[in-house]
């Protein structure tokens, strides 16, 4: 049967599209994007080589990652038009390759079996320029300068725990904070033993800039993806 339109005349029925698909962006549900996380959205659009997102807005990079993911489309839709795939293409769609896909996704991060919700949850901090979201948010790095940068702002000092030693080098990392976790234990050693320790372990620093109003925040803490407690 015929359907009414808004003017009520009669038309055929068609079926409308889910979702804001603008000319612009044919085929890209910005309503279906905007339901995704900031933090996975900036993830996205980092994958796709775009930079300097860390400044925009939710609705700013919505857009942004719709533009950037049909401009992708079209160019693999090229590249399929003039290769065909390959052993080696097909092995790429592998669980494993898939696997490998999605723990690069998010660069700088390392990832393990027992890889916490803390990591997934928190912004990931991957340069200088980056910037938190909001007072409070909880961040994570592996970035050398970042973390140099968040020690110096708080006069701390990189440390280890007595006794936790392994073979002569730095076990249990943290700082020495000037009035707080001030322990007997603190033993303090260098940046180049500190960051050859965090890389060699591929440990990861969960951290905040600041506390919800505002205030400096000396929270910190490093993981290990293979085991939580670093």
């Amino acid at each position: 049967m015929a359907q009414r339109n808004s003017s009520g005349r009669g038309g055929t029925a068609t079926k409308r599209r889910a979702g804001n698909q603008s000319p612009a962006t044919p085929g890209v549900s910005e309503s279906e994007l905007s339901r995704l996380r900031v933090d996975e959205i900036r993830m996205r659009l980092r994958r796709l080589g775009v930079t300097g997102v860390s400044a925009l807005r939710k609705p700013e990079l919505v857009k942004t990652l719709a533009r950037s993911l049909r401009s992708g489309r079209r160019t693999a839709g090229s590249r399929a038009a003039s290769t065909r795939a390959t052993p080696a293409r097909k092995a790429a769609s592998t669980p494993a390759a898939s696997g490998r896909r999605a723990t690069a996704g998010r660069t700088g991060v390392r990832t393990g079996r027992s890889t916490s919700r803390s990591v997934s949850s928190s912004q990931l901090i991957t340069s200088l320029a980056d910037r938190p979201e909001r007072p409070g948010r909880s961040l994570v790095t592996t970035n050398h300068e970042v973390i140099r940068r968040w020690a110096a702002a708080r006069n701390a000092k990189p440390a280890t725990i007595s006794g936790t030693e392994r073979d002569g080098r730095p076990g249990v990392l943290t700082f020495n904070l000037p009035g707080y976790r001030e322990s007997s234990r603190l033993r303090e050693v260098t940046w180049a033993e500190w960051f050859q320790t965090f890389d060699s372990r591929r440990l990861n620093l969960i951290y905040q800039e600041q506390l919800r109003d505002g205030r400096q925040s000396n929270f910190f803490r490093t993981e290990s993806p293979q085991r939580e407690d670093a």
